[in-house]
């Protein structure tokens, strides 16, 4: 299993910076999404970020939040989650991320959930409603069971609050690149490149951007300011809900935009 040092270390070696595409287990089904994972693997994705659906995931648009509905509607638990990432494990070792929300770990017990996801072979977990302030248990969790720990930044982050975030986030910096909730945006904002400068300057790990970023432009203006990677999410849900009926599209679709969004990260 490779860990995101290594990640990043093989890429920079290669002029290439990281893709990291997310998809929620169960949409459009628990067998599809199977799939797409492997798709997404097989033309490029350098990382994986999985999300557990929830019911109420404050931090998501309208793609992501309709991408949860389908999934709940199809059955899937916290305990096929796992299931799920053991099955996926078994075909890769690029690294792979968990974004969720507090709640689901509450109720699975903190430590049982680290637990389950160290055993399902998870290099990291991002918990999108949880501030380092109130991640004590954790972040103890996590140093027990040898998972990466990551914090949301986002632009009103101080530099004093970013070094907070620093001295507890290990794996790599999650920068949002845009206030608000994710979603497919048409450009990237000249204020998100000065963001991504400053916190390369405080910060101490890697940067990845998500939040947005949907088409190749994007990626190259965000490594050009200095990011190690991109995090891509709503574009690929939005392919997933246009051909709902047509898995075979939906797996010709996004191998071809992943192909396309990889390329992108080459550095010139």
């Amino acid at each position: 299993m490779k860990t995101y040092h290594e990640m990043f270390t093989d890429l920079k070696e290669k002029k290439e910076a990281a893709l990291m595409p997310f998809i929620v287990i169960g949409d459009p089904d628990y067998k599809t999404s199977l799939k797409i994972a492997k798709t997404l693997i097989n033309n490029g994705a350098d990382a994986l970020e999985i999300g557990f659906p929830f019911s109420d995931p404050i931090a998501d648009g309208a793609t992501i939040q309709e991408a949860d509905t389908r999934a709940l509607k199809n059955g899937i638990t916290v305990d096929k989650c796992f299931k799920f990432l053991k099955k996926l494990r078994r075909s890769t070792t690029i690294p792979i991320g968990l974004l969720v929300y507090y709640n689901l770990i509450y109720q699975h017990g903190v430590e049982k959930f680290y637990e389950d996801a160290m055993k399902a072979g998870v290099n990291s977990i991002l918990i999108a409603d949880l501030p380092p302030e109130e991640a004590e248990e954790a972040l103890k969790a996590s140093k027990e069971y040898g998972i990466d720990q990551i914090f949301i930044i986002a632009p009103t982050t101080s530099n004093e609050r970013l070094k907070m975030i620093s001295k507890h986030a290990s794996g790599f910096h999650y920068l949002v690149s845009v206030m608000g909730v994710t979603g497919a945006r048409r450009k990237v904002k000249k204020s998100t490149l000065t963001f991504i400068e400053r916190v390369k300057k405080n910060g101490k790990l890697p940067i990845m951007v998500g939040f947005g970023i949907s088409k190749p432009s994007h990626i190259k203006e965000i490594i050009k300011a200095g990011a190690d990677g991109a995090i891509v999410g709503s574009a690929i849900i939005d392919i997933i809900a246009k051909n709902l009926d047509n898995q075979e599209k939906i797996l010709k679709e996004i191998a071809k935009f992943t192909k396309k969004m990889k390329k992108a990260t080459r550095r010139s």
